[in-house]
């Protein structure tokens, strides 16, 4: 006998990552070195100071209790310096910030909170599959809309109005710096965007992790006037910081639409463990340097991404930015997949194919950023040995 699964699982599948980690995993135990470029967990440590408030809070009296379900005071206010700081954004810690325990999570909290069976949402083409995963597991329907390079990777709003019945949306998804073109925002898009969805009632959701790195000009959708009256923002650690597996993110926006999220998220977490939270405020009062020496990092590696690029013959926009770097494959390939496929069995490397984050990424594939000049240069002399430039 076996026990059916949810109706509401649908057509979810796992998770396109997990899947492919396991067969790299599977690789790796029969022999085959496999180089993967695919993932965007950063491979440098978090600040030491983080790591050693880690290390000290978890020997403190009662720090191995639950916690608030909104976060430490304390926490909720390094949230709001760093906005200031770094977005010339003003937020009030007491209750327009909602700690997360990850975006992602966040992406799920959202989604939950304020979706009705058969509302829909607007979702980026390519775009990030959790949001229309966790749309399909809120009972809502998600509406793509295309990104493309000729529009620099931004929605078209006047298009969307004239093909989309809006009075059915719900949310828009957005995700600025984007993943995974690196396509950017600018301050004008963001204030058309909070008008559109102020226009049409529909909740703006911008996903903002990428801001810092490899980009000079950080920007936040909330810098617009008014704009947390229509517009929620997400942001992380995992990123700027190297903190992928802490799990720490937040939610950004108006006091009742986090007051909603809230009611949802008390019910599935019991707070975020508190050195956790002690060591993430250490992490958001970094100064500049710190931000300035991982991006020179992240440069170093994006110069040689686009030397295995060039290699394959693909073509990127040096001009963006993010921990990816985003090419079109040549003519010649059907798809992504097939050289996706041909590098992982020919040259033992995987890069991601960029039909996983929807059908206007079947022309391109990604790299990540995360790992060393070593390994990098490796890529390159593998890569070397079965691909040849076509001049």
């Amino acid at each position: 006998m076996k026990i059916k699964s949810s109706n509401r699982l649908g057509e979810v599948k796992e998770y396109y990552f997990s899947v492919k980690l396991r067969q790299i995993a599977k690789m790796r135990e029969n022999g085959i070195d496999v180089l993967n470029l695919g993932i965007g967990s950063p491979d440098l440590p978090a600040p030491k100071t983080v790591v050693n408030t880690l290390h000290s809070a978890s020997l403190l009296d009662k720090a191995h209790q639950y916690q608030s379900y909104s976060g430490l005071p304390e926490l909720r206010a390094a949230f709001a310096n760093w906005y200031q700081n770094h977005f010339d954004v003003e937020l009030s810690s007491a209750n327009e910030i909602l700690p997360l325990i990850g975006s992602k999570e966040g992406v799920m909290h959202i989604s939950m909170a304020f979706l009705d069976a058969g509302d829909q949402v607007l979702v980026p083409n390519p775009g990030y599959p959790t949001y229309a995963a966790a749309t399909r597991l809120a009972g809502g329907e998600s509406v793509f809309y295309n990104l493309n390079a000729e529009n620099n990777w931004l929605p078209n709003l006047e298009e969307l109005e004239k093909t989309v019945d809006l009075t059915k949306v719900k949310i828009i998804w957005i995700n600025y710096p984007n993943m995974p073109t690196g396509g950017e925002a600018t301050r004008d898009f963001f204030e058309k965007i909070v008008a559109f969805g102020r226009k049409h009632s529909i909740l703006i959701c911008n996903d903002n992790p990428y801001s810092l790195i490899l980009n000079d000009a950080p920007i936040s959708i909330l810098q617009v006037e008014n704009a947390k009256d229509i517009a929620l923002e997400l942001n992380s650690l995992s990123k700027s910081h190297n903190m992928a597996g802490w799990r720490v993110g937040m939610v950004a926006g108006a006091a009742d639409y986090l007051q909603t999220i809230l009611r949802f998220k008390s019910n599935m977490d019991s707070g975020m463990f508190k050195p956790v939270q002690l060591a993430a405020i250490q992490a958001l009062n970094q100064p500049q340097s710190w931000y300035d020496n991982l991006n020179e990092i992240y440069k170093k590696r994006q110069e040689k991404i686009y030397q295995l690029f060039d290699l394959l013959d693909c073509k990127y926009d040096t001009s963006k930015g993010g921990m990816f770097v985003w090419a079109k494959i040549p003519s010649h390939y059907k798809d992504c997949y097939e050289l996706s496929d041909e590098l992982l069995n020919e040259a033992n490397l995987f890069i991601t194919p960029g039909g996983v984050f929807g059908s206007q990424g079947e022309r391109y594939i990604r790299a990540s950023l995360c790992n060393n000049l070593e390994v990098l240069d490796v890529a390159i002399e593998r890569a070397s040995r079965v691909f040849v430039v076509n001049v």
